[in-house]
């Protein structure tokens, strides 16, 4: 109990008995097992945890007290991601078939290019609806974000004239640019009502786990020798994704 992070074989070697019957011990007898820590985000302190927990609960009253088929319908998000020239393939893709006696392929570990470009994407459950990619030397500020968001509203109108009429239900997450008093404002001036994203959230990011994992997929293992091509061949999977 001194010293939780301590390995069997070093008990073994202080009490002076086998490493196997420490083991026995350790996970039979004491029902123990040794843990690794979980990996957070980022530490809380109890007034942000506090504050979560509030923001959190609001949020499940909102679509409580709607249909949800009916809030999905009017809901829309928005994040970033990088398009890399290349990308290293996973794993799973590297595993090919050989004979039970054959040795296991070999891979190395590879750095991202660097080579990419950051591409801006606005979706709901329909589609892809805005996709911008940001000119090299520029950065994501609120003036930026402000042009992306006077663009997507005409875009609704074209396309999504019913989401308009029954509002815009828009949840991004908390970037300078997306908290910035002038983006506050024009989503105001727009009729978008804006969601909580409460900090250090990665669960509420709906693209993190339901856009980008299959789009990097796609990508990951090509070799693509400009931005033209990297950003035509997420295209070419994202107006396939409904």
């Amino acid at each position: 109990m001194e010293d939780r992070r301590i390995s069997a074989k070093s008990i073994a070697e202080q009490l002076g008995v086998l490493r196997e019957r420490v083991g026995s011990i350790i996970y039979e007898d004491l029902d123990m097992r040794k843990l690794s820590a979980k990996w957070v985000p980022k530490y809380l302190n109890s007034d942000q945890n506090v504050n979560g927990v509030s923001r959190l609960s609001n949020f499940w009253k909102f679509f409580g007290a709607i249909q949800m088929i009916s809030c999905r319908a009017r809901l829309m998000t928005m994040d970033e991601t990088w398009l890399c020239h290349y990308d290293g393939e996973t794993k799973q893709q590297s595993m090919e078939w050989r004979h039970s006696g054959s040795t296991h392929p070999k891979t190395f570990r590879l750095q991202k290019s660097a080579g990419k470009v950051l591409a801006s994407i606005f979706w709901d459950q329909d589609g892809i609806l805005v996709i911008d990619y940001i000119p090299k030397g520029q950065i994501i500020n609120a003036e930026y974000y402000l042009s992306l968001l006077v663009q997507l509203k005409g875009i609704l109108k074209e396309k999504r004239c019913g989401k308009v009429i029954k509002g815009v239900l828009f949840l991004h997450d908390n970037a300078p640019a997306h908290r910035a008093l002038a983006t506050q404002k024009k989503l105001a001036y727009l009729a978008f009502q804006c969601l909580h994203h409460p900090r250090y959230s990665p669960d509420l990011a709906p693209s993190d786990y339901h856009l980008f994992p299959g789009l990097k997929k796609q990508l990951k293992g090509r070799h693509f020798s400009s931005d033209a091509k990297v950003i035509a061949a997420a295209e070419t999977w994202l107006d396939g994704q409904h």
